[in-house]
């Protein structure tokens, strides 16, 4: 028995090892990388005002994040989403998050209270239907997309390889963003996203369909 448990835990090591150097494309059921982004409009923000994809225009590089308050993880990144923003809004880099959930911790009331005490200066969406995070295949919270010029999908997946933020090697939203501000091919395009699911509302069938 002791021999047929290791035989298991090397098979799941080396199967670890392949996941991680999956080809991009493999992590999201939506989107892969070199997609065109999924546009949206008039999603209402906690400053009172309403933003569409368009109005990020001027911006070389959009980092958009689906995120949101009751999640732990997403609580983990959100000084580093502080950090990022100080970094780079000079840069050219519009940061957006967007939030999908519809439980009360997460409604626009609770949303404009963490950007309040949090004193977020990235504009902090809400999108009622879901909609645009089931257009981005976003399953996760944190998940996120970083955009090129040509609004095309360059990297998804992780901030970086510390969920909780306390021992940081690889920062793959900065890498990915840098690449692209230079004008250079992102190597690392998709990672595997940690984090809370997304609430996504249960649509149930109708009577009929169920008898059929």
């Amino acid at each position: 028995m002791a021999i047929l448990r290791q035989f298991f835990l090397v098979m799941l090591l080396t199967l670890g090892t392949q996941v991680s150097s999956l080809p991009a494309g493999k992590y999201n059921s939506t989107l892969s990388p070199g997609d065109a982004a999924p546009v949206w409009n008039g999603l209402p923000a906690v400053d009172g005002k309403k933003y569409s994809l368009s109005d990020f225009k001027s911006s070389k590089v959009i980092v958009v994040v689906f995120t949101c308050n009751s999640c732990p993880y997403a609580v983990d990144i959100e000084d580093r989403l502080l950090a990022f923003h100080q970094q780079y809004s000079e840069k050219s880099v519009a940061l957006v998050a967007i939030n999908v959930n519809k439980v009360k911790a997460d409604l626009m009331p609770a949303m404009q209270e963490k950007a309040k005490e949090k004193k977020f200066e990235f504009p902090y969406l809400f999108d009622e239907t879901q909609k645009i995070a089931k257009d981005y295949g976003a399953k996760r919270t944190p998940e996120f997309y970083v955009l090129d010029s040509d609004r095309k999908v360059v990297y998804m997946g992780a901030l970086d390889d510390s969920p909780e933020g306390k021992k940081v090697s690889t920062r793959y939203v900065e890498a990915a963003v840098n690449k692209t501000l230079a004008g250079e091919k992102v190597e690392l395009a998709e990672t595997i996203p940690v984090g809370c699911a997304v609430r996504f509302e249960r649509t149930r069938r109708s009577r009929r369909v169920r008898e059929e």
